[in-house]
């Protein structure tokens, strides 16, 4: 599949209406293993399916529901209004998970990631206190990394974060890609080879954010504007993303390939900024677990 700025970026449908408002297949990424669906339920209304032979992840971005499966139920899940207010809610569901998602709030948002799967594993109830927070990087090149599925999760392929990248930042900074499984002599892992989507969300109107996609070959080089709830393809490459001063920007990011483990190459032009350390930007963290409301 031939690459471009036209087929790299998905623009968002049904804006603030009930439905579906963006979607990825596998097939249309030219790729083995990634999708995302990403609904909006008005309260009271549902959606479930049976999942097959796929492992699951369904990531709360507002809002509050029930999460029935015969797996076992989960109640009141969620609680943020949006995904600048706090830290995620998800559950992570193995093949042949038959569920239900029913919306008890009015602003339920759900996005779900899927990627084909040969093993069982158990189903998990992600909260914020199980989300690992991280925060990368320095200078203008700061931003948070909060891991839902990280290496140790347990998962087949999927891995998923959401990143937060303060306005007038940049994030996947100095830029690295995974799209090469190399390892050692003694077959240590160097680079995995992953396929990367990432939705965005901005905290403000008229919010966007610039990433450059390009190969370590030059078969790839361009350039997406992402806005609220678009999609961005990462078949391969080095993918460093920019947000204007004054707007913040959110971006789940959801992998799988050859190995469940996040192992990157730094373009080796940047590579003595790791050298060169800056001190973090001051606003971080964006979001963090004092936004969470607990019993009692």
């Amino acid at each position: 599949m031939k690459y471009s700025a036209d087929n790299l970026l998905l623009r968002s449908t049904n804006e603030d209406k009930p439905g579906l408002f963006a979607r990825l297949s596998a097939e249309q990424a030219g790729w083995d293993y990634l999708n995302l669906v990403a609904m909006r339920l008005e309260k009271g209304k549902t959606f479930g399916i049976t999942i097959a032979q796929y492992e699951y992840l369904a990531v709360i971005l507002s809002g509050v529901c029930d999460i029935r499966t015969n797996k076992g139920n989960f109640e009141q899940v969620g609680y943020r209004r949006d995904v600048f207010s706090g830290l995620p809610f998800a559950i992570y569901m193995p093949r042949n998970t038959e569920f239900e998602i029913e919306a008890k709030s009015d602003n339920f948002e759900v996005i779900s990631c899927w990627s084909p799967t040969d093993r069982d594993t158990p189903i998990k109830l992600i909260t914020p206190d199980d989300v690992k927070i991280n925060m990368v990087g320095g200078g203008t090149g700061s931003y948070q990394v909060n891991a839902l599925l990280p290496n140790d999760f347990g998962s087949h392929r999927l891995l998923a974060q959401e990143v937060y990248t303060p306005g007038g930042n940049w994030s996947n900074y100095p830029p690295f890609k995974h799209d090469d499984h190399r390892t050692t002599g003694k077959g240590d892992l160097l680079e995995a080879n992953l396929e990367k989507v990432c939705f965005y969300k901005q905290q403000r109107p008229g919010g966007y954010a610039i990433q450059r996609i390009y190969s370590e070959d030059d078969s790839l080089s361009a350039t997406v504007i992402p806005q609220n709830n678009d999609v961005v393809i990462v078949p391969k490459g080095y993918h460093p993303l920019a947000c204007p001063p004054g707007y913040p920007a959110y971006t789940l990011q959801v992998m799988a390939g050859s190995a469940h483990q996040v192992m990157t190459k730094t373009d080796p032009i940047d590579a003595w900024m790791q050298d060169t350390p800056a001190p973090r930007d001051a606003r971080l963290p964006l979001v963090d677990r004092g936004m969470h409301p607990r019993e009692g």
